[in-house]
């Protein structure tokens, strides 16, 4: 939902404070990050049981550090490890005795301020080891004027607490970890029932006042959203009447609850930007110039557009969750159809982020679906297409939709692409092309077979002096797998077919993503080939 930035916790050094009142403002350059010494040095300091810091932080972001960007409705997503925001951010630090910057942006100064705030909260309790009695002040670390989320707040930070909890950095090293305590498990029950009241089977509804109709309006498209925050907080912002946004949907980190907040026949406002179809491949091009909310689901996801990866509890969940809305109303399920709100609104949105595993989560839905992806039958063939290929021709799959066999080949878009015909020489009717980023957000061409096996892969594109030396072609098999990658020159060899690589790939729908993270300054995706 609100855009937001990401810094890899194993990129990031800490400094070890060995006393209240210490200066956390200067790291230590030295220290390895592994944040379970500075957990233990602000529990110690302020007075929490540290196991209790630890899962309030695990519940606001698994110990990632983000940080937030402010919303166009003036709410601040949160920063660190804590996710701070609001009195936690401001009272946090000043006990923590470090600035409000520091406190967002240092990891160190954000456990301690985060760690601090709780020792304030709780008054005469600080200093006791009983974890259940610090639920109170849990509840108060919600910042929530609604009793039913500080309520399941406090619950998720529990549930962490009975479970325990391991998160691993990408080098491989230990971030944090969290020992059970299963004589917990009483303390808040295991949640509200599920209610009869949703569309969707397995939601609880939690009704927002912020909807109004569709008047009439097909349901036509799936957005993709994040919070940039927890899941009890996201979904108690999304019904304030005063936060003038909501979704349809809110799945949990773990997977294990989704919240309806509007009934799918009605229009949530989760999307401030009119339909423009040149940011969605083309398609739909009828509904340029209306409301994407009035023909749109909303699904949000607790967590962050920049965070490193997404558990697969909530992938699941969520695929599940839009395989039925999709279903339901008859919606391919494609990257033109399931989309993300930051392709939407680029203007002031990311989400989901980068590393959000597009290729995956489709394949995750179709097999929810049970179709292999297939979108609904066209009620006319492709105009202009190729040929339908039998089991020994190869499959051309072209940049140009129409001109695709769906069946067996088709282009989806991530990100801002543009259409050219700018340099001759292209396959077909023209190309896309994207300025280079620290982004994937990949063109994607999708074949399907119907039997495992090794396939080589060509590729074609127009040269040019501006294009990028080293454009990254990634194969994944339809599992999600990746099975081969490489980088090719696209300043020479263009208007041929170029062999990329010869990969094994599964039955199924499998990939050649055409990634923009590269040098230079554009890439192209034009076509691929099959064989």
């Amino acid at each position: 939902m609100r855009a937001a930035k990401f810094c890899a916790i194993g990129a990031l050094t800490i400094a070890i404070a060995s006393c209240a009142g210490a200066q956390w403002d200067d790291p230590d350059p030295t220290h390895t990050v592994a944040l379970d010494d500075d957990f233990a040095v602000a529990a110690e300091s302020y007075g929490v049981p540290v196991d209790l810091a630890k899962a309030v932080a695990y519940t606001e972001t698994r110990w990632n550090m983000v940080a937030g960007a402010e919303e166009n409705d003036g709410h601040r997503g949160g920063d660190g490890v804590f996710a701070l925001w609001g009195a936690n951010l401001d009272a946090g630090a000043h006990a923590a005795g470090v600035s409000t910057d520091n406190a967002r942006v240092d990891v160190t100064a954000n456990i301690a301020a985060g760690t601090a705030q709780l020792g304030a909260l709780a008054g005469s309790l600080r200093g006791t080891t009983d974890l259940a009695a610090w639920a109170p002040v849990v509840e108060q670390f919600a910042q929530s004027d609604d009793a039913d989320v500080r309520h399941e707040y406090a619950r998720d930070v529990y549930q962490v607490l009975v479970s325990g909890a391991e998160e691993i950095g990408e080098d491989g090293g230990l971030v944090a970890s969290l020992e059970p305590h299963p004589e917990l498990a009483g303390l808040y029950g295991g949640g509200q029932p599920r209610s009869s009241g949703s569309d969707y089977a397995g939601a609880i509804f939690r009704a927002s006042p912020n909807y109004s109709s569709r008047s009439g309006s097909s349901i036509d498209l799936i957005v993709i959203h994040t919070c940039e925050g927890a899941y009890a907080g996201c979904w108690g912002y999304l019904k304030q009447s005063s936060s003038q946004v909501s979704a349809h949907y809110v799945v949990k980190e773990n997977g294990s609850e989704i919240t309806q907040l509007v009934k799918e026949s009605s229009k949530a406002w989760h999307v401030a930007a009119n339909y423009a179809c040149s940011r969605n491949a083309n398609t739909m091009c009828a509904r340029n110039g209306a409301s994407t909310n009035t023909f749109a689901i909303g699904v949000e996801h607790a967590g962050f557009a920049s965070q490193g990866s997404w558990p697969d509890a909530q992938i699941e969940a969520s695929a599940k969750l839009v395989c039925d809305i999709a279903k339901r109303n008859n919606i391919p399920r494609d990257r033109t159809h399931i989309v993300g709100h930051g392709q939407l609104q680029p203007n002031n949105r990311t989400d989901p982020g980068p590393n959000w595993p597009w290729d995956h989560y489709i394949s995750r839905v179709r097999a929810y679906c049970g179709d292999d992806g297939a979108p609904p039958p066209s009620s006319t063939p492709p105009s202009g297409g190729i040929p339908s290929p039998t089991m020994s021709d190869p499959i051309v799959v072209d940049s140009n939709q129409s001109r695709n066999d769906d069946t067996v080949a088709r282009i989806e878009l991530t990100g801002t692409w543009s259409s050219m015909t700018a340099v001759s020489g292209y396959y077909g009717t023209g190309y896309w092309q994207a300025s280079t980023a620290s982004t994937s957000e990949p063109a994607t061409f999708s074949f399907y077979v119907a039997t495992p096996g090794p396939h080589t892969i060509d590729a074609w594109w127009t040269a040019g002096s501006n294009r990028s030396s080293a454009t990254p072609f990634i194969a994944f098999d339809s599992a999600g797998a990746q099975v081969g990658r490489v980088d090719v020159d696209q300043r020479a060899n263009g208007s041929q077919w170029n062999a990329l690589g010869t990969w094994n790939f599964k039955a199924g729908w499998n990939s050649i993503a055409v990634s923009r993270w590269a040098p230079g300054s554009v890439v192209v995706a034009d076509a691929i080939r099959v064989r």
